[in-house]
């Protein structure tokens, strides 16, 4: 999440007179790694994998100084890095076709090739502790064992996402937290909306309840926090959304960095933090961006199913199916082919969706009704079903990418097949843990319900 401020600002780079010349500056001290593959597949749009790593090293290698560390409540250096943000950028070749930016747990349960079945997030660490251990065998050492080891790292974290979401990753960009930080202050904060106060010592965050600019290590804290929210890691992940969703339309709405001094602060923000593949022409990227207004960049989320699914070694996980996932990502990227389909893919799958309602909140069910109808969903009528605590979308025959597509727009609420249902149906059974998104009517969610619907560019909602 963190590396898409350099992507925004890479846009910047395009419009400013004053850029031109400065991106000389940034071109030849940018870190690259060459971890792409040679045999990517072309499936109609450019896929751009961007991650926030909990590294205690700049981009060259260097350590970062205690002070900075000790600002960001960056708590103590366990000698593993992980990955704990991943985003994947759908760009499709059509300029008329949204931008899509989807978020994967860090928690999410997957093969990670060659290492079993484990969270995503140590992918990238469990490639390096090998890598480690066969460089240092040859006699490698120092700076360059610490580059071979992280691009090890890289190219195996490429190579499980590509295989949880069937994309073919096209460029790489990764980002530690003290970059983050730095580039927030660098474009002058950013404002988000917190539903209620936050304060986690986990994280550092301390904000009040409300509308509110933050930068630096007040925004690491804001993305970073997970302890203490209603749905842990998925509400973590809708902040990062919000906040880029803010960030979004301030830089590229307002042009909040057609500024020399805010411009050159950046620039060197991204020189020493941020890392990207070799093959990836910023300036020209830039370029090509220019015709996409921020309201046409989206944020989502993979389908998930359990959020504590026991494992054998990794406690608690986050369930994820893969075909669910690639079904999920292809759907987002596929080109429109009717004005319901634009509106929502469902309307093309000829899934029925019915809600059942099992809390005591009236009007719950046909308020989530009317808002899965106003999507372009073909929707049944709402229905009451015993006390229920946890929300669930269950899957009749036929229906696995329809119930995902209907599971990420409720929130990212777990899924499963129902074979006892008929075919064509997908069936949302609402639990008192709902905080989804419902209708205009009846009246508003309570404080702790997410945004009322899937994330944009334009504008600021307000978040757990």
């Amino acid at each position: 999440m963190r590396v898409v401020v350099a992507l925004l600002s890479a846009t910047v780079v395009a419009t400013t007179g004053y850029a031109w010349s400065a991106y000389d500056r940034l071109d030849g001290g940018i870190a690259t790694s060459d971890v792409l593959s040679g045999d990517r597949a072309a499936d109609g749009a450019t896929d751009i994998l961007l991650v926030g790593i909990d590294s205690r090293t700049d981009a060259h290698g260097d350590p970062l100084p205690q002070a900075e560390l000790n600002a960001l409540d960056a708590g103590p250096d366990t000698g593993t890095v992980n990955t704990d943000t991943l985003i994947l950028v759908r760009i499709p070749a059509s300029t008329s076709a949204p931008v899509t930016a989807i978020s994967i747990p860090r928690d999410s349960y997957v093969d990670i090739p060659g290492h079993g079945t484990h969270k995503i997030n140590s992918a990238y660490a469990r490639a390096v502790a090998t890598a480690h251990d066969q460089l240092a065998a040859t006699g490698l050492a120092g700076a360059a064992l610490a580059t071979q080891e992280a691009q090890a790292g890289r190219k195996e974290l490429i190579r499980t996402v590509e295989q949880l979401t069937g994309a073919s990753v096209d460029h790489y960009a990764e980002l530690n937290l003290v970059g983050f930080a730095d580039m927030t202050q660098a474009v002058g904060g950013v404002q988000v909306c917190l539903n209620a106060p936050a304060h986690d010592t986990y994280s550092g965050v301390d904000l009040p309840a409300g509308a509110q600019t933050i930068e630096g290590p007040q925004a690491l804290a804001f993305v970073r926090q997970r302890h203490g929210l209603p749905r842990g890691d998925l509400d973590r992940i809708v902040r990062q959304q919000a906040f880029l969703a803010s960030l979004t339309h301030q830089v590229l709405s307002a042009g909040t960095l057609a500024d020399p001094s805010k411009l050159t602060a950046l620039i060197d923000a991204l020189d020493r933090y941020i890392v990207i593949d070799p093959g990836w022409d910023l300036l020209s990227f830039a370029s090509g961006m220019q015709g996409r207004a921020g309201g046409d960049i989206g944020f989502r989320t993979i389908p998930t199913g359990s959020l504590a699914l026991r494992t054998p070694a990794d406690g608690d996980a986050v369930q994820v199916d893969p075909a669910a996932v690639r079904a999920f990502v292809a759907g987002v990227s596929a080109p429109p082919t009717s004005s319901a389909s634009t509106a929502n893919p469902l309307a093309d799958a000829g899934a029925t969706v019915e809600v059942e309602n099992g809390t005591s909140r009236s009007g719950l069910g046909a308020a989530v009704t009317r808002a899965l109808a106003a999507s372009g969903t073909t929707v049944g009528p709402a229905g009451t079903t015993v006390a229920t605590t946890r929300s669930i979308v269950k899957a009749g025959p036929g229906t696995d990418a329809a119930a995902a597509q209907v599971a990420s727009d409720l929130g990212g609420l777990p899924h499963v097949d129902d074979d006892a249902l008929p075919a064509g149906h997908v069936e949302v059974v609402l639990g008192r843990d709902y905080t989804g998104p419902t209708g205009a009517t009846p009246p508003p969610p309570a404080p702790t319900s997410a945004p009322a619907q899937p994330l944009t560019a334009d504008g600021v909602p307000c978040v757990n």
